[in-house]
């Protein structure tokens, strides 16, 4: 179809017989997502893509935003593991708690926050009533003062589950890792971050298609 531009003899204005709606495609906003959640900062994907960093930015958010915390499991933990890992937001440090199940691969509840007892509060509050048989914690002086002796197993042996998961988060999440210079600049982006990158790591691609489906169009 070949458009045809116009001058208002009036105004001056110049316009065209019609409009297409511009944006990138879901394709390429999944792609963009994919390659977020698999360890590339914004700019290196940028450089990639060709899509500005900005924009990139505003995907992660609106995906971040509709997502739960973490996706539903259907199977309440007999045995727990609890763990921190230490990030920053610009220079400061903040922790990451999360907590998960022995037998099955995810985390299940985590909370931001610092290393003080209000910050694991917030997560004990979920993960207490799971009534499981055992917690499974290092011996950070902080658990024992919610959880009971005789749920309480302190040993580093038996924290490989949430240990793997914390290192996972921090392979597929560029501003987790270790040496970066992709550090979170807000709580609030780190959250949205944290949050894609666990879905993603229980559905696969299949969520990113869906957020760019769905919940992304509206800024596309």
């Amino acid at each position: 179809m070949v458009n045809f531009h116009h001058i208002c003899v009036i105004c001056g204005r110049q316009f065209i017989d019609s409009y297409e709606q511009q944006g990138y495609s879901e394709e390429i906003r999944s792609e963009c997502l994919e390659m977020y959640v698999n360890g590339s900062g914004f700019r290196a994907i940028e450089r990639v893509k060709k899509v500005h960093h900005t924009t990139i930015i505003n995907w992660v958010k609106k995906a971040g935003k509709s997502l739960p915390n973490s996706p539903d499991y259907d199977e309440i933990p007999e045995i727990t593991q609890v763990d921190e890992l230490e990030t920053f937001v610009g220079k400061k440090k903040i922790w990451l708690w999360t907590a998960v199940n022995k037998h099955i691969p995810g985390i299940l509840a985590w909370v931001l926050g610092d290393r003080s007892s209000e910050t694991f509060k917030v997560l004990w509050q979920i993960i207490s009533c799971w009534h499981s048989y055992f917690y499974v914690t290092d011996g950070y002086p902080v658990y024992p003062c919610f959880i009971s002796n005789e749920d309480h197993i302190v040993s580093k042996t038996y924290m490989t589950r949430v240990e793997g998961e914390n290192s996972r988060l921090r392979h597929y999440l560029a501003r987790l890792h270790r040496k970066t210079f992709c550090y979170s600049k807000s709580e609030e982006m780190l959250r949205y971050s944290i949050r894609l990158v666990i879905h993603y790591l229980k559905y696969g691609t299949d969520v990113l298609r869906a957020l760019c489906a769905r919940k992304l169009q509206a800024i596309a």
